[in-house]
């Protein structure tokens, strides 16, 4: 699933080439495109047709695009995105033939390029909702935790909140009402930097030790981004269609038996709430079992 870096690739991208336009028309494909769209999709093509896409913001893995309208008043309502598993926003000339997985398409009142909604395994989903004008988050979305790379993330505070968890230090990273935007490739890689197995419990963190970890997740997602995000296959891609290079630069995530790029030892991969965890053995022992 795309992740923090991928999904604000895509977010920048929107800013440049969608930010600003009003849509023409809305295609709908795929009823479940729209799903998340509660008034079905009539409703969805009529709430946007006439409508200008003013900004692109993120939040998470959700991307939202507020409404004008045709009077340039805010409309109280914003195109809300999430690209599930294999969603792609992407931007096409007109003449470009239609992707296979097409499930959406918004034209706009300038004619030139269409924003299309592509997705292979129809995870993902497009839906207007109600959101605050201006900066305002949906509702949808306000659950979700900011993530560490926004100037507004606050330290003491995620640290404290880490510290009073009892769960395992890796599970606490994919919680999203936590700290926003972090997946599986991304806190393994954050792991590794700070020396810490998945499994050590938060309680037992030290601050210098949460400090050590925040510092790995921002380097990491920063280092990321800059490439493009992290592309294993054709799905995770741009608004241009093309691919981020992070993939190349991993250190632990997908690299079993390859050697640490630290120390050496061949990378282990261990079952994690069904999908799968890498990790030095090395410079990443197990924590302890606690005592009873």
């Amino acid at each position: 699933m795309p992740e923090l870096p991928e999904v604000e690739v895509v977010r920048r991208g929107l800013a440049r080439w969608v930010a600003g336009r009003t849509v023409a028309s809305v295609e709908v494909h795929h009823p479940r495109a729209v799903r998340r769209h509660l008034e079905g999709t009539e409703h969805f093509g009529a709430a946007l047709t006439g409508r200008t896409l003013t900004a692109a913001h993120r939040r998470g893995k959700y991307l939202w695009l507020p409404l004008a309208e045709p009077d340039g008043t805010g409309s109280g309502r914003a195109l809300v995105a999430h690209l599930g598993m294999s969603g792609q926003l992407l931007v096409e000339k007109p003449s470009q033939p239609d992707e296979t997985h097409l499930r959406a398409r918004l034209t706009f009142t300038d004619g030139g390029r269409e924003l299309r909604f592509v997705d292979q395994r129809t995870f993902g989903g497009l839906a207007v909702e109600d959101a605050p004008d201006g900066d305002g988050v949906p509702p949808r979305v306000a659950h979700i935790a900011i993530d560490p790379l926004d100037p507004s993330f606050d330290e003491s505070g995620f640290s404290a909140a880490l510290r009073r968890r009892r769960t395992e230090v890796k599970r606490a990273l994919l919680d999203q009402t936590l700290v926003g935007g972090v997946g599986n490739i991304y806190a393994d890689e954050a792991l590794w930097r700070a020396r810490l197995h998945g499994t050590r419990p938060t309680d037992r963190l030290t601050r210098a030790q949460v400090a050590d970890l925040l510092d790995g997740v921002r380097s990491v997602l920063g280092e990321a981004l800059a490439q493009g995000g992290t592309s294993f296959d054709s799905l995770y891609v741009d608004v241009n269609g093309q691919s981020g290079y992070f993939s190349r630069f991993l250190a632990v995530y997908g690299q079993v038996d390859r050697p640490c790029p630290r120390c050496g030892t061949p990378i282990v991969r261990e079952s994690f709430m069904n999908r799968s965890s890498y990790s030095c053995p090395q410079c990443q022992p197990r924590p302890r079992a606690r005592r009873s």
